[in-house]
């Protein structure tokens, strides 16, 4: 925990080092998303440690947190350089920035997701799973109490998203002069936000506890990574100037 708390102040320093190098907020390219989605994720992992002992998530969230860093470093690195005009307002620090926190957020409530199902899965006899090599997860609290905290971030995270969907529909309207235009970056990230907002419904009114809600927790994840992947680097749109280069 000690080494983990460490490695997060260097990252976060590495990040305002960044800024203040380019000149402006730190996330305008993959490689500054990679890094700060990295950094929240794991400042939301410290912070919770804070209140319950969830060190069991570490080997996981600073597993991803590492893959992040090693991708931002080998493939998404661009010199500090300055931005798009459309890029230049206030609106990066509050769209952008949210939109990235979020995606730490969600990648927590992923992980706790993930294992929940192994732990369920273990409990209900699965033969693969009841080997030696899956002793650890006897450890691990009852998939109940996974799945309430992976609920109640993804609840945090919900929130930030949906203030990502209106800020970047106002950025838009004052960048391009209409605040929706189908561009794929808009239509994935209002995607997202139809998938959350159905599994936190379905979870508090249809009951869809469990599996069931695991699953669309995973979907949703999974959504949020092509957003910020080939949303950003292979398909066309008025947001390709979020991928490697920034201009």
């Amino acid at each position: 925990m000690a080494t983990t708390w460490l490695a997060t102040v260097m990252l976060v320093a590495a990040i305002v080092l960044r800024g203040i190098a380019a000149g402006r907020t730190p996330w305008s390219n993959m490689y500054e998303f990679t890094l700060v989605g990295a950094a929240t994720a794991l400042i939301v992992f410290l912070l919770l440690n804070l209140r319950r002992d969830l060190r069991f998530l570490g080997t996981f969230v600073t597993g991803i947190a590492a893959l992040f860093v090693v991708l931002a470093l080998n493939v998404f690195y661009v010199p500090a350089t300055g931005l798009f005009p459309a890029l230049q307002s206030y609106w990066l620090v509050i769209h952008v920035g949210i939109a990235v926190g979020s995606a730490g957020i969600f990648t927590v409530s992923f992980v706790l997701s993930c294992l929940q199902l192994l732990r369920d899965s273990q409990q209900h006899g699965t033969r693969a799973l009841s080997g030696r090599g899956w002793g650890w997860l006897n450890h691990l609290p009852e998939p109940a109490a996974l799945e309430g905290l992976s609920f109640r971030l993804n609840a945090i995270g919900f929130i930030g998203w949906t203030f990502t969907l209106i800020g970047g529909a106002i950025w838009a309207e004052d960048a391009w002069g209409r605040y929706w235009g189908w561009d794929p970056k808009e239509v994935w990230t209002f995607v997202i936000w139809v998938i959350y907002a159905a599994y936190l419904h379905a979870r508090m009114t249809r009951g869809w506890a469990g599996r069931r809600s695991a699953y669309l927790v995973l979907v949703g994840y999974t959504c949020v990574i092509f957003n910020f992947t080939v949303v950003n680097l292979i398909i066309n749109g008025k947001h390709s100037y979020s991928g490697l280069t920034t201009g």
